[in-house]
Protein backbone atom coordinates (compact mmCIF):
# COMPACT_ATOMS: atom_id res chain seq x y z
CA UNK A 1 0.00 0.00 0.00
CA UNK A 2 1.41 3.39 -1.01
CA UNK A 3 2.32 6.14 1.44
CA UNK A 4 0.80 9.50 0.51
CA UNK A 5 2.08 12.71 2.14
CA UNK A 6 -0.69 14.34 4.14
CA UNK A 7 -0.05 17.81 2.74
CA UNK A 8 -0.25 17.04 -0.96
CA UNK A 9 -3.99 17.32 -1.51
CA UNK A 10 -5.90 20.58 -1.55
CA UNK A 11 -9.00 21.11 0.61
CA UNK A 12 -11.28 20.92 -2.45
CA UNK A 13 -9.81 17.56 -3.38
CA UNK A 14 -10.09 15.82 -0.01
CA UNK A 15 -13.65 14.61 -0.49
CA UNK A 16 -12.89 13.46 -4.03
CA UNK A 17 -9.94 11.34 -2.90
CA UNK A 18 -11.63 9.57 0.00
CA UNK A 19 -11.87 6.47 -2.17
CA UNK A 20 -8.87 6.39 -4.48
CA UNK A 21 -10.03 3.24 -6.28
CA UNK A 22 -13.40 4.57 -7.40
CA UNK A 23 -13.97 4.34 -10.23
CA UNK A 24 -11.63 1.41 -10.83
CA UNK A 25 -8.47 2.00 -12.90
CA UNK A 26 -8.75 5.77 -12.62
CA UNK A 27 -5.41 6.24 -10.86
CA UNK A 28 -2.05 6.46 -12.63
CA UNK A 29 1.38 5.42 -11.41
CA UNK A 30 3.99 7.78 -12.86
CA UNK A 31 7.77 7.32 -12.87
CA UNK A 32 9.35 10.69 -13.53
CA UNK A 33 12.30 12.93 -12.69
CA UNK A 34 12.76 13.99 -9.09
CA UNK A 35 12.67 17.62 -10.08
CA UNK A 36 9.07 17.43 -11.41
CA UNK A 37 6.61 19.06 -9.00
CA UNK A 38 2.96 18.27 -8.24
CA UNK A 39 1.81 21.43 -9.98
CA UNK A 40 3.74 20.51 -13.13
CA UNK A 41 2.22 17.04 -13.11
CA UNK A 42 -1.28 18.44 -12.58
CA UNK A 43 -0.83 20.89 -15.43
CA UNK A 44 0.47 18.18 -17.80
CA UNK A 45 -2.24 15.62 -17.02
CA UNK A 46 -5.27 17.89 -16.58
CA UNK A 47 -5.69 18.16 -20.37
CA UNK A 48 -7.06 14.60 -20.33
CA UNK A 49 -9.82 15.18 -17.81
CA UNK A 50 -10.78 16.13 -14.28
CA UNK A 51 -7.77 15.49 -12.01
CA UNK A 52 -8.90 14.73 -8.47
CA UNK A 53 -5.47 14.58 -6.92
CA UNK A 54 -1.72 14.41 -7.47
CA UNK A 55 0.70 12.84 -5.01
CA UNK A 56 4.48 12.87 -5.25
CA UNK A 57 6.05 10.14 -3.12
CA UNK A 58 8.79 11.63 -0.93
CA UNK A 59 11.56 10.28 1.23
CA UNK A 60 10.47 10.30 4.87
CA UNK A 61 13.81 11.62 6.12
CA UNK A 62 14.90 14.09 3.45
CA UNK A 63 11.38 15.00 2.20
CA UNK A 64 12.80 14.91 -1.32
CA UNK A 65 10.89 13.40 -4.22
CA UNK A 66 11.61 9.78 -5.07
CA UNK A 67 10.73 10.35 -8.71
CA UNK A 68 7.40 8.51 -8.28
CA UNK A 69 3.93 10.03 -8.35
CA UNK A 70 0.23 9.14 -8.51
CA UNK A 71 -2.40 11.01 -10.50
CA UNK A 72 -6.10 10.38 -9.76
CA UNK A 73 -8.75 11.08 -12.44
CA UNK A 74 -12.51 11.32 -12.21
CA UNK A 75 -12.99 8.62 -14.85
CA UNK A 76 -11.18 5.46 -15.91
CA UNK A 77 -11.29 6.53 -19.56
CA UNK A 78 -9.49 9.77 -18.70
CA UNK A 79 -6.71 7.88 -16.91
CA UNK A 80 -6.33 5.45 -19.82
CA UNK A 81 -6.16 8.26 -22.36
CA UNK A 82 -3.51 9.99 -20.28
CA UNK A 83 -1.50 6.76 -19.99
CA UNK A 84 -1.62 6.13 -23.74
CA UNK A 85 -0.60 9.67 -24.65
CA UNK A 86 1.89 10.55 -21.91
CA UNK A 87 3.91 7.34 -21.61
CA UNK A 88 7.42 8.07 -22.89
CA UNK A 89 6.98 11.84 -23.16
CA UNK A 90 9.23 14.51 -21.65
CA UNK A 91 7.28 16.82 -19.33
CA UNK A 92 9.95 19.48 -18.82
CA UNK A 93 13.09 20.25 -20.77
CA UNK A 94 16.11 18.52 -19.31
CA UNK A 95 14.10 15.77 -17.59
CA UNK A 96 13.83 12.11 -18.55
CA UNK A 97 10.76 10.68 -20.32
CA UNK A 98 7.99 9.64 -17.95
CA UNK A 99 6.65 6.12 -17.61
CA UNK A 100 2.90 5.99 -17.05
CA UNK A 101 0.86 2.97 -15.95
CA UNK A 102 -2.57 2.28 -14.50
CA UNK A 103 -1.96 1.91 -10.76
CA UNK A 104 -2.94 -1.22 -8.91
CA UNK A 105 -5.85 -1.10 -6.46
CA UNK A 106 -4.64 -0.08 -3.00
CA UNK A 107 -6.32 -3.16 -1.53
CA UNK A 108 -4.66 -5.48 -4.03
CA UNK A 109 -1.97 -7.89 -2.89
CA UNK A 110 -0.21 -7.73 -6.25
CA UNK A 111 3.10 -5.92 -6.44
CA UNK A 112 2.91 -4.74 -10.02
CA UNK A 113 0.87 -2.31 -12.04
CA UNK A 114 -1.92 -3.15 -14.42
CA UNK A 115 -0.87 -4.08 -17.94
CA UNK A 116 -2.64 -2.88 -21.10
CA UNK A 117 -3.58 -6.45 -21.99
CA UNK A 118 -5.87 -6.57 -18.96
CA UNK A 119 -7.69 -3.37 -19.88
CA UNK A 120 -8.81 -3.93 -23.47
CA UNK A 121 -11.30 -6.83 -23.29
CA UNK A 122 -14.81 -6.33 -21.92
CA UNK A 123 -17.46 -8.87 -20.94
CA UNK A 124 -21.09 -8.09 -21.77
CA UNK A 125 -24.58 -9.55 -21.36
CA UNK A 126 -26.43 -9.47 -24.68
CA UNK A 127 -29.71 -10.73 -26.21
CA UNK A 128 -29.41 -14.35 -27.30
CA UNK A 129 -30.51 -13.28 -30.77
CA UNK A 130 -27.33 -11.20 -31.21
CA UNK A 131 -24.86 -12.24 -33.89
CA UNK A 132 -21.17 -11.28 -33.73
CA UNK A 133 -21.92 -8.60 -36.31
CA UNK A 134 -24.68 -7.20 -34.07
CA UNK A 135 -22.27 -7.17 -31.15
CA UNK A 136 -19.64 -5.36 -33.18
CA UNK A 137 -22.15 -2.80 -34.51
CA UNK A 138 -23.33 -2.09 -30.96
CA UNK A 139 -19.88 -1.37 -29.55
CA UNK A 140 -17.92 -0.03 -32.54
CA UNK A 141 -18.89 3.57 -31.72
CA UNK A 142 -16.55 3.52 -28.71
CA UNK A 143 -13.36 2.61 -30.57
CA UNK A 144 -11.60 0.26 -32.98
CA UNK A 145 -12.56 -3.35 -32.24
CA UNK A 146 -10.01 -6.12 -32.62
CA UNK A 147 -12.54 -8.95 -32.36
CA UNK A 148 -15.92 -9.95 -30.91
CA UNK A 149 -16.83 -13.36 -29.52
CA UNK A 150 -20.24 -14.71 -28.51
CA UNK A 151 -20.20 -17.52 -25.95
CA UNK A 152 -22.17 -20.50 -27.26
CA UNK A 153 -23.29 -23.83 -25.91
CA UNK A 154 -20.97 -26.48 -27.28
CA UNK A 155 -23.71 -29.01 -27.75
CA UNK A 156 -26.48 -26.90 -29.27
CA UNK A 157 -24.44 -24.07 -30.71
CA UNK A 158 -26.91 -21.58 -29.29
CA UNK A 159 -25.82 -18.27 -27.77
CA UNK A 160 -25.69 -18.04 -23.99
CA UNK A 161 -26.42 -14.33 -24.10
CA UNK A 162 -22.82 -13.50 -23.13
CA UNK A 163 -19.96 -12.11 -25.16
CA UNK A 164 -16.56 -10.46 -25.30
CA UNK A 165 -15.45 -7.36 -27.13
CA UNK A 166 -11.72 -6.73 -27.48
CA UNK A 167 -10.55 -3.19 -28.27
CA UNK A 168 -7.11 -2.08 -29.40
CA UNK A 169 -6.72 0.50 -26.63
CA UNK A 170 -7.58 0.53 -22.90
CA UNK A 171 -9.26 3.94 -23.26
CA UNK A 172 -11.67 2.54 -25.84
CA UNK A 173 -12.72 -0.30 -23.53
CA UNK A 174 -13.15 2.13 -20.63
CA UNK A 175 -15.28 4.50 -22.74
CA UNK A 176 -17.46 1.55 -23.80
CA UNK A 177 -18.00 0.49 -20.19
CA UNK A 178 -18.82 4.04 -19.11
CA UNK A 179 -21.15 4.94 -21.97
CA UNK A 180 -22.86 1.78 -23.26
CA UNK A 181 -26.43 0.91 -22.31
CA UNK A 182 -26.46 -0.29 -18.71
CA UNK A 183 -28.50 -3.35 -19.69
CA UNK A 184 -25.31 -4.81 -21.18
CA UNK A 185 -23.69 -4.74 -17.71
CA UNK A 186 -20.29 -4.26 -19.32
CA UNK A 187 -17.22 -4.96 -17.20
CA UNK A 188 -13.56 -5.72 -17.88
CA UNK A 189 -13.05 -9.43 -18.52
CA UNK A 190 -10.71 -11.49 -16.40
CA UNK A 191 -7.32 -12.28 -17.96
CA UNK A 192 -7.26 -15.47 -19.98
CA UNK A 193 -4.50 -16.91 -17.82
CA UNK A 194 -7.12 -17.49 -15.15
CA UNK A 195 -9.45 -19.48 -17.40
CA UNK A 196 -10.76 -22.62 -15.65
CA UNK A 197 -10.39 -26.04 -17.16
CA UNK A 198 -14.13 -26.47 -17.65
CA UNK A 199 -14.65 -23.91 -20.40
CA UNK A 200 -17.52 -24.83 -22.69
CA UNK A 201 -17.21 -22.32 -25.51
CA UNK A 202 -14.90 -22.03 -28.47
CA UNK A 203 -12.17 -19.45 -29.00
CA UNK A 204 -10.07 -20.28 -25.96
CA UNK A 205 -10.92 -17.04 -24.14
CA UNK A 206 -11.28 -16.76 -20.41
CA UNK A 207 -14.73 -16.65 -18.84
CA UNK A 208 -15.68 -13.88 -16.48
CA UNK A 209 -17.83 -15.28 -13.66
CA UNK A 210 -20.66 -12.83 -13.60
CA UNK A 211 -22.97 -12.74 -10.62
CA UNK A 212 -26.63 -11.93 -11.08
CA UNK A 213 -26.08 -8.74 -9.14
CA UNK A 214 -23.71 -7.40 -11.79
CA UNK A 215 -20.35 -7.84 -10.03
CA UNK A 216 -17.27 -9.61 -11.25
CA UNK A 217 -16.64 -12.90 -9.52
CA UNK A 218 -13.89 -15.43 -9.82
CA UNK A 219 -11.84 -14.03 -6.95
CA UNK A 220 -11.72 -10.41 -8.06
CA UNK A 221 -11.71 -7.57 -5.64
CA UNK A 222 -15.38 -7.32 -4.64
CA UNK A 223 -15.22 -3.53 -4.65
CA UNK A 224 -13.91 -3.46 -8.20
CA UNK A 225 -16.36 -3.86 -11.06
CA UNK A 226 -13.31 -4.06 -13.31
CA UNK A 227 -11.94 -6.98 -11.29
CA UNK A 228 -9.18 -9.08 -12.79
CA UNK A 229 -7.10 -11.29 -10.49
CA UNK A 230 -3.98 -12.56 -12.16
CA UNK A 231 -0.80 -14.35 -11.20
CA UNK A 232 2.40 -12.36 -10.97
CA UNK A 233 3.83 -12.29 -14.53
CA UNK A 234 7.30 -12.50 -13.08
CA UNK A 235 6.66 -16.22 -12.63
CA UNK A 236 5.58 -17.97 -15.81
CA UNK A 237 5.04 -21.64 -15.03
CA UNK A 238 4.90 -24.28 -17.73
CA UNK A 239 1.49 -24.30 -19.39
CA UNK A 240 -0.81 -27.07 -18.24
CA UNK A 241 -1.97 -28.32 -21.60
CA UNK A 242 -4.08 -31.03 -20.02
CA UNK A 243 -6.51 -28.40 -18.73
CA UNK A 244 -6.65 -26.44 -21.96
CA UNK A 245 -9.63 -26.89 -24.26
CA UNK A 246 -8.95 -27.86 -27.84
CA UNK A 247 -10.27 -24.46 -28.90
CA UNK A 248 -7.19 -22.88 -27.34
CA UNK A 249 -4.80 -24.33 -29.92
CA UNK A 250 -4.68 -22.51 -33.24
CA UNK A 251 -2.01 -21.73 -35.81
CA UNK A 252 -2.57 -17.98 -35.40
CA UNK A 253 -1.16 -15.78 -32.64
CA UNK A 254 -1.79 -12.17 -31.67
CA UNK A 255 1.14 -10.34 -30.08
CA UNK A 256 0.57 -7.18 -28.05
CA UNK A 257 3.31 -4.74 -27.07
CA UNK A 258 3.58 -1.31 -25.46
CA UNK A 259 6.94 -0.57 -27.04
CA UNK A 260 7.18 0.70 -30.61
CA UNK A 261 8.41 -2.37 -32.48
CA UNK A 262 8.98 -2.39 -36.22
CA UNK A 263 7.70 -4.98 -38.67
CA UNK A 264 11.27 -6.21 -39.10
CA UNK A 265 11.77 -6.67 -35.35
CA UNK A 266 8.54 -8.61 -34.90
CA UNK A 267 9.26 -10.75 -37.96
CA UNK A 268 12.80 -11.56 -36.80
CA UNK A 269 11.55 -12.48 -33.31
CA UNK A 270 8.83 -14.91 -34.40
CA UNK A 271 10.84 -16.26 -37.33
CA UNK A 272 13.14 -17.91 -34.78
CA UNK A 273 10.47 -20.62 -34.53
CA UNK A 274 10.42 -22.57 -37.83
CA UNK A 275 7.42 -22.74 -40.17
CA UNK A 276 6.18 -19.16 -39.81
CA UNK A 277 3.89 -18.40 -42.75
CA UNK A 278 2.76 -14.86 -42.07
CA UNK A 279 3.64 -11.92 -39.84
CA UNK A 280 2.08 -8.48 -40.03
CA UNK A 281 2.20 -5.55 -37.66
CA UNK A 282 -1.28 -4.02 -37.35
CA UNK A 283 -1.40 -0.34 -38.35
CA UNK A 284 -4.00 2.39 -38.25
CA UNK A 285 -5.16 4.56 -41.16
CA UNK A 286 -2.08 6.76 -40.75
CA UNK A 287 0.38 3.88 -40.93
CA UNK A 288 1.18 3.99 -37.20
CA UNK A 289 1.58 0.78 -35.24
CA UNK A 290 -1.41 -0.24 -33.11
CA UNK A 291 0.83 -2.27 -30.82
CA UNK A 292 -0.43 -5.60 -32.16
CA UNK A 293 0.89 -8.12 -34.66
CA UNK A 294 -0.77 -11.15 -36.25
CA UNK A 295 1.43 -14.22 -36.73
CA UNK A 296 0.50 -17.49 -38.41
CA UNK A 297 2.45 -20.76 -38.46
CA UNK A 298 2.17 -23.75 -40.80
CA UNK A 299 1.39 -26.16 -37.96
CA UNK A 300 0.04 -26.25 -34.43
CA UNK A 301 3.29 -27.42 -32.89
CA UNK A 302 5.16 -24.29 -33.98
CA UNK A 303 2.41 -21.90 -32.85
CA UNK A 304 2.11 -23.54 -29.43
CA UNK A 305 5.88 -23.49 -29.03
CA UNK A 306 6.00 -19.80 -30.01
CA UNK A 307 3.32 -18.87 -27.48
CA UNK A 308 5.00 -20.87 -24.73
CA UNK A 309 8.37 -19.23 -25.34
CA UNK A 310 7.43 -15.66 -26.26
CA UNK A 311 4.41 -14.90 -24.05
CA UNK A 312 5.84 -12.77 -21.25
CA UNK A 313 9.20 -12.43 -22.98
CA UNK A 314 10.77 -8.99 -22.44
CA UNK A 315 11.68 -7.43 -25.78
CA UNK A 316 13.18 -4.91 -25.64
CA UNK A 317 14.16 -5.26 -21.95
CA UNK A 318 11.42 -3.86 -19.75
CA UNK A 319 8.66 -4.41 -22.34
CA UNK A 320 6.80 -7.64 -21.67
CA UNK A 321 5.17 -9.14 -24.77
CA UNK A 322 1.74 -10.70 -24.58
CA UNK A 323 1.11 -13.55 -27.01
CA UNK A 324 -2.25 -15.29 -27.30
CA UNK A 325 -4.00 -17.67 -29.65
CA UNK A 326 -6.62 -16.22 -32.01
CA UNK A 327 -9.11 -18.03 -34.22
CA UNK A 328 -7.56 -19.31 -37.45
CA UNK A 329 -10.88 -20.32 -39.00
CA UNK A 330 -10.12 -24.04 -39.02
CA UNK A 331 -12.58 -26.72 -37.90
CA UNK A 332 -10.97 -29.02 -35.36
CA UNK A 333 -14.15 -30.86 -34.42
CA UNK A 334 -13.54 -33.51 -37.10
CA UNK A 335 -11.82 -36.80 -36.17
CA UNK A 336 -8.66 -35.70 -37.98
CA UNK A 337 -8.70 -32.34 -36.20
CA UNK A 338 -9.15 -33.98 -32.82
CA UNK A 339 -6.29 -36.39 -33.51
CA UNK A 340 -4.03 -33.46 -34.40
CA UNK A 341 -4.95 -31.67 -31.19
CA UNK A 342 -4.32 -34.78 -29.09
CA UNK A 343 -0.95 -35.24 -30.78
CA UNK A 344 0.09 -31.67 -29.99
CA UNK A 345 -1.18 -31.94 -26.40
CA UNK A 346 0.84 -35.14 -25.95
CA UNK A 347 3.95 -33.40 -27.24
CA UNK A 348 3.42 -30.47 -24.90
CA UNK A 349 3.25 -32.71 -21.84
CA UNK A 350 6.34 -34.68 -22.78
CA UNK A 351 9.63 -34.13 -20.85
CA UNK A 352 11.41 -32.34 -23.71
CA UNK A 353 8.80 -29.58 -23.45
CA UNK A 354 8.19 -29.35 -19.71
CA UNK A 355 11.49 -30.63 -18.30
CA UNK A 356 14.03 -28.37 -16.53
CA UNK A 357 16.22 -28.15 -19.61
CA UNK A 358 13.35 -27.45 -21.96
CA UNK A 359 14.75 -24.13 -23.12
CA UNK A 360 17.68 -25.96 -24.67
CA UNK A 361 16.16 -29.23 -25.81
CA UNK A 362 12.76 -28.14 -27.18
CA UNK A 363 12.52 -27.97 -30.92
CA UNK A 364 9.22 -27.44 -32.68
CA UNK A 365 8.42 -29.74 -35.59
CA UNK A 366 9.94 -28.64 -38.84
CA UNK A 367 7.84 -29.08 -41.96
CA UNK A 368 8.61 -27.74 -45.43
CA UNK A 369 6.78 -24.51 -46.22
CA UNK A 370 6.50 -22.69 -49.51
CA UNK A 371 8.65 -19.53 -49.70
CA UNK A 372 5.61 -17.64 -51.02
CA UNK A 373 3.75 -18.18 -47.75
CA UNK A 374 6.12 -15.87 -45.91
CA UNK A 375 5.49 -13.07 -48.41
CA UNK A 376 2.14 -11.33 -48.13
CA UNK A 377 1.38 -9.03 -51.06
CA UNK A 378 -1.09 -8.32 -53.84
CA UNK A 379 1.75 -8.20 -56.38
CA UNK A 380 1.77 -11.07 -58.86
CA UNK A 381 5.37 -12.17 -58.27
CA UNK A 382 7.21 -14.28 -60.87
CA UNK A 383 8.98 -17.52 -59.84
CA UNK A 384 12.25 -17.48 -57.93
CA UNK A 385 15.44 -17.03 -59.93
CA UNK A 386 19.05 -17.67 -59.01
CA UNK A 387 21.22 -14.82 -57.78
CA UNK A 388 23.96 -13.50 -60.00
CA UNK A 389 27.54 -14.25 -59.03
CA UNK A 390 28.78 -11.97 -56.20
CA UNK A 391 31.73 -10.78 -58.31
CA UNK A 392 29.50 -9.63 -61.19
CA UNK A 393 29.71 -5.95 -62.12
CA UNK A 394 26.60 -4.02 -61.11
CA UNK A 395 25.09 -2.41 -64.22
CA UNK A 396 22.14 -0.93 -62.32
CA UNK A 397 21.25 -0.17 -58.74
CA UNK A 398 17.81 0.41 -57.25
CA UNK A 399 17.26 2.71 -54.29
CA UNK A 400 14.39 1.56 -52.05
CA UNK A 401 12.64 3.56 -49.31
CA UNK A 402 10.61 1.57 -46.77
CA UNK A 403 7.63 2.77 -44.76
CA UNK A 404 7.32 2.39 -41.83
CA UNK A 405 10.42 0.17 -41.50
CA UNK A 406 12.70 -1.99 -43.67
CA UNK A 407 11.86 -5.57 -44.54
CA UNK A 408 14.32 -8.30 -43.50
CA UNK A 409 17.16 -8.82 -46.03
CA UNK A 410 16.12 -12.42 -46.76
CA UNK A 411 12.58 -11.31 -47.65
CA UNK A 412 13.93 -8.54 -49.89
CA UNK A 413 16.24 -10.98 -51.61
CA UNK A 414 13.32 -13.38 -52.07
CA UNK A 415 11.22 -10.64 -53.72
CA UNK A 416 13.81 -8.81 -55.85
CA UNK A 417 15.62 -11.90 -57.14
CA UNK A 418 12.47 -12.95 -59.03
CA UNK A 419 13.23 -10.44 -61.79
CA UNK A 420 16.64 -11.97 -62.50
CA UNK A 421 20.34 -11.06 -62.17
CA UNK A 422 20.12 -9.77 -58.57
CA UNK A 423 23.63 -9.57 -57.10
CA UNK A 424 22.95 -8.50 -53.54
CA UNK A 425 20.67 -6.62 -51.14
CA UNK A 426 22.15 -3.90 -48.94
CA UNK A 427 20.27 -2.14 -46.13
CA UNK A 428 21.68 1.12 -44.80
CA UNK A 429 22.15 0.70 -41.02
CA UNK A 430 19.92 2.94 -38.92
CA UNK A 431 17.92 4.18 -41.92
CA UNK A 432 14.77 3.04 -43.70
CA UNK A 433 16.46 2.68 -47.08
CA UNK A 434 18.40 0.09 -49.02
CA UNK A 435 20.00 -0.75 -52.37
CA UNK A 436 19.42 -3.65 -54.77
CA UNK A 437 22.31 -4.37 -57.15
CA UNK A 438 21.59 -5.99 -60.52
CA UNK A 439 23.92 -7.39 -63.14
CA UNK A 440 21.47 -6.51 -65.94
CA UNK A 441 19.75 -3.15 -66.38
CA UNK A 442 16.57 -4.66 -67.84
CA UNK A 443 16.06 -6.86 -64.77
CA UNK A 444 16.36 -3.83 -62.49
CA UNK A 445 13.87 -1.91 -64.66
CA UNK A 446 11.40 -4.80 -64.48
CA UNK A 447 11.70 -4.97 -60.67
CA UNK A 448 11.21 -1.21 -60.32
CA UNK A 449 8.15 -1.20 -62.60
CA UNK A 450 6.53 -4.09 -60.70
CA UNK A 451 7.38 -3.15 -57.10
CA UNK A 452 7.33 0.66 -56.90
CA UNK A 453 4.58 1.77 -54.53
CA UNK A 454 3.65 -1.80 -53.62
CA UNK A 455 3.16 -3.25 -50.12
CA UNK A 456 5.07 -6.35 -49.03
CA UNK A 457 4.28 -7.83 -45.59
CA UNK A 458 2.68 -4.56 -44.56
CA UNK A 459 5.66 -2.44 -45.64
CA UNK A 460 5.22 0.06 -48.49
CA UNK A 461 8.19 0.45 -50.83
CA UNK A 462 9.30 3.29 -53.05
CA UNK A 463 11.61 1.80 -55.69
CA UNK A 464 13.73 4.20 -57.74
CA UNK A 465 16.92 4.20 -59.79
CA UNK A 466 19.88 4.90 -57.54
CA UNK A 467 22.38 7.63 -58.30
CA UNK A 468 25.52 6.35 -60.05
CA UNK A 469 28.31 5.45 -57.62
CA UNK A 470 30.76 8.25 -57.05
CA UNK A 471 33.99 7.87 -58.99
CA UNK A 472 36.97 7.07 -56.84
CA UNK A 473 38.99 10.16 -55.99
CA UNK A 474 42.66 10.22 -56.82
CA UNK A 475 43.38 12.90 -54.25
CA UNK A 476 45.56 11.97 -51.32
CA UNK A 477 43.32 11.33 -48.30
CA UNK A 478 43.53 13.71 -45.39
CA UNK A 479 45.53 12.53 -42.42
CA UNK A 480 43.93 14.74 -39.80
Amino acid sequence: MEDYPTNTTTTNEKKQTENLDEPPNSRLFVVTSRSITEDELRESFSVFGDVHGVWVVKDKQTKESKGIAYVKFAKSSQACLAMEDMHGKVLMEGTKPVKVFIAQSRSSARHRDVEDEELTRIFVMIPKSFSEEDLKDTFKDYGDIEYCVIIKNKTTGESKGLGYVRYYKPSQAAIAIENCDKTYRAILAEPRTKAPATEDYSGGMARCDYAAGGGGGGGADSSNQYGYPMADPGNYPAMDYRSTGTGDFTRCLMMSTRAALSQEQVFALFDIIPCMEYCELQRDAYGMSKGHALIRYANLGSSVYAKEKLNGFEYPPGNRLSVNFVDDGEDRSSPVGRMAMQFVATQMMSPPWNGPSSSQSMKPPSYPVSPMLRIQTDVNLPPLKKLAAPDCKAKERLFVVFSPSPLPPDVLEDVFCRYGSLIEVHLVPGRKVGYMKYAEKQCADDAMAALHGQVINGVKMKVMLADPPREESHKRPRTY
